[in-house]
């Protein structure tokens, strides 16, 4: 997995780290212990300073994705980064320098904007309105909505299914 798939690996998870389940949202990094294990199993440095940051940069993102925040509420996570050129296998590399205590949070802020700039309007919320989580569409079209087919897409059209085919007021006297 290259660099930019790791990282919009990182920040798909992040983003999804709200589902909703069974009618309530949840957060899979409301402690630092949770926090702390989420940050190691995806290859970021474990702190408590780091899961402060990457709480704070997952509701920026999350209200940026979904239109409610200025891309520009991003810019205090990448402060402080610059990039070193590194020679591998003939070409030139850009590599990050991340700051310590928010390298985590920078890195999905790098991923986001990435995202953005190579794939716009691929990142988006799951077009169901009970649903928290997001996606990347790498569908050809761009014309993926939902989080998953085989939850938020079908319960989606069976709810749209039902409207059209349940009788109205009108038709039941």
């Amino acid at each position: 997995m290259t660099m930019i798939e790791t990282d919009e690996k990182l920040l798909l998870d992040l983003l999804n780290t709200t589902p909703v389940v069974n009618g309530t949202q949840q957060d899979e990094l409301s402690g630092v212990e949770e926090g702390l294990r989420w940050l190691a199993a995806h290859g970021q440095p474990a702190s408590a300073d780091e899961w402060r940051a990457l709480l704070d940069v997952r509701t920026v993102l999350q209200d940026i994705v979904r239109g409610e925040e200025e891309p520009a509420a991003a810019a205090p996570f990448v402060l402080d980064v610059s990039s070193r050129a590194l020679f591998m296998d003939g070409v030139i590399v850009w590599e990050p320098e991340l700051p310590a205590g928010r390298s985590a949070a920078a890195r999905a802020v790098l991923a986001w904007n990435e995202l953005s700039q190579s794939s716009p309007g691929r990142l988006r919320a799951c077009a169901n309105p009970e649903c928290r989580l997001f996606l990347i569409d790498h569908s050809k079209p761009n014309s993926a909505r939902w989080c998953s087919m085989a939850v938020c897409g079908n319960r989606m059209k069976a709810r749209r299914h039902y409207q059209r085919t349940r009788p109205t007021q009108g038709d039941r006297a």
